[in-house]
């Protein structure tokens, strides 16, 4: 056994079981399959009495009571009463001790909550109409050698001693998952939430893909990359910031329409709704415009709305069409400034009079995107399209086609937050050459936090010729969060980003 200086009175304790139950024979981390006949979900819900069954689960329940005691195991589907008596009780073959000194483990509380069994016995029901496994045989799966935090809820359904600490929750996200039966849940809905989103993208005949996660020029959006070396190679390589070029080399190549489920990472700052790391449903439809893409974009949120809304969010309308404002006028509404023909002095001067975060080194577009941010987003609590941005904030998207110097672009905003981003996808070659080249130049004049490069072999593609398209990008992180009421995006992520945890003075 290791040093046991740093560990806690009860790791200690903990430890000295588990040299115990070595010496009685029983093998703490079993290697043999354990056959699972049920769960505890499919015993309640088909209760048959004295039907004979085998579960395996972690212990969260023990009291000890002379010759017989009461515990609780739960597995991934719920929690179940289980029942210790003496005369009954006796471990699996795989385990050598004799079968009358089975109970004593228990006895001498060499069993702790938190412990993996395996646990064969029959069902009934207890005076108080509960459901409860008669334990015949035991097996100890894993041996767990640290404590659990131990949440207690009395009768009145009134917790006490949780673990409700932000940080560890999320550094230790497998206790979390262990004790705080509500987390599980929303990880469940996360995943019924993009299976329902494919389920809808299958059945309109679009097809789902994979594109690299490690690029050699980071391209499709304006952030700042992560960046590695491949040996071989001998390159710099990039992980993606986006996957939207490859997508459309795909609609370039022959294909109608394109999606996937993309692992996206921006070497940025973090606050709640920002992680280095996200995913982002990226879609692209052949032979349509940003029009339809409103039109397709309802349909698929009025689908996931009412399918996994909360009670909570009833207040929100969802009702169809969502409303369309243009993102000038939105900016008139709340500010009383006019933008349009704004140059770069003059947009400054108005961020200064909102107090709003400004310098010389920032473009054009991202002292507009900094005021809409700071005093228009929040006011859009329904779902809503903000559409037809200036030219200069999106250099992917084709010109409107009526409006001079706005592109067709919307966002979708739903509770003051982005939800969706899509464009009618540039497609002239030359023009997205000319475009990106003047991003590049801005880009050097701005901070390192932003930057775009060109991607010459996506020009190439764009000469050979790809139709008219539609594109869209929907976070899927703040589409859970909107979904499970959730206000910071590290409660959506299993395991997100954190900071090097402080190492204990030895």
């Amino acid at each position: 056994m290791r040093d046991l200086a740093y560990l806690s009175e009860q790791q200690i304790i903990r430890r000295k079981k588990l040299d115990k139950l070595k010496l009685l024979g029983i093998n703490p981390y079993p290697s043999e399959e354990y056959v699972v006949t049920t769960t505890i979900y499919n015993i309640r819900k088909n209760f048959t009495e004295k039907e004979t069954i085998s579960i395996a689960g972690r212990l969260m329940r023990l009291r000890i009571l002379g010759k017989a005691s009461f515990g609780e195991i739960k597995d991934h589907t719920g929690c179940m009463q289980i029942y210790f008596t003496q005369d009954h009780l006796f471990l699996s073959s795989n385990q050598r001790i004799k079968k009358e000194d089975a109970y004593n483990i228990f006895l001498k509380k060499l069993i702790d909550i938190g412990d993996i069994i395996g646990i064969k016995g029959v069902l009934f029901k207890t005076k108080m109409n509960e459901i409860t496994i008669h334990v015949h045989q035991f097996t100890l799966l894993s041996k767990s050698i640290r404590p659990l935090p131990q949440v207690k809820i009395d009768r009145n359904k009134k917790i006490y001693d949780a673990f409700s600490n932000t940080e560890q929750r999320y550094r230790m996200r497998y206790v979390d998952l262990i004790v705080n039966d509500h987390v599980k849940e929303i990880f469940l809905k996360r995943t019924r939430i993009i299976q329902k989103i494919r389920d809808f993208l299958d059945d309109k005949g679009y097809l789902e893909v994979d594109t690299p996660i490690l690029q050699s020029i980071p391209g499709g959006a304006i952030a700042r990359p992560f960046e590695t070396y491949h040996n071989t190679l001998g390159i710099p390589l990039y992980l993606r910031i986006a996957n939207e070029l490859y997508l459309k080399r795909l609609i370039v190549g022959g294909f109608h329409g394109v999606y996937e489920f993309s692992r996206n990472f921006r070497n940025e700052g973090m606050d709640r709704i920002h992680n280095p790391e996200f995913t982002v449903l990226e879609l692209y439809v052949a032979y349509k415009d940003y029009y339809w893409m409103m039109n397709f974009t309802e349909k698929l949120m009025k689908c996931i709305w009412n399918k996994f809304k909360e009670k909570e969010t009833y207040h929100m309308n969802f009702q169809t069409p969502f409303p369309r404002i243009p993102i000038l006028d939105s900016i008139k509404k709340y500010t009383g400034f006019d933008l349009i023909e704004m140059e770069k002095e003059e947009l400054r001067k108005v961020c200064q009079k909102l107090h709003i975060e400004e310098n010389i080194k920032m473009s054009k577009a991202k002292l507009i995107e900094n005021i809409f941010e700071e005093k228009c987003e929040k006011n859009y609590i329904n779902p809503t399209f903000i559409i037809d941005y200036p030219v200069e904030m999106s250099p992917l998207t084709k010109r409107h086609r009526y409006k001079k110097n706005l592109s067709e672009r919307f966002e979708l905003i739903i509770n003051g937050q982005e939800i969706a981003n899509a464009y009618s996808e540039l497609n002239d070659p030359v023009d997205q050459l000319n475009r990106l080249r003047e991003q590049i130049k801005l880009s050097e004049k701005n901070t390192k936090d932003e930057s775009i490069s060109l991607d010459q072999d996506f020009i190439r593609a764009l000469e050979f010729g790809m139709p008219p398209t539609a594109g869209i990008g929907i976070g899927i992180d703040r589409l859970v969060m909107l979904l499970t009421q959730k206000k910071s995006i590290q409660e959506v992520l299993l395991f997100p980003q954190m900071r090097p945890e402080k190492k204990v003075k030895k």
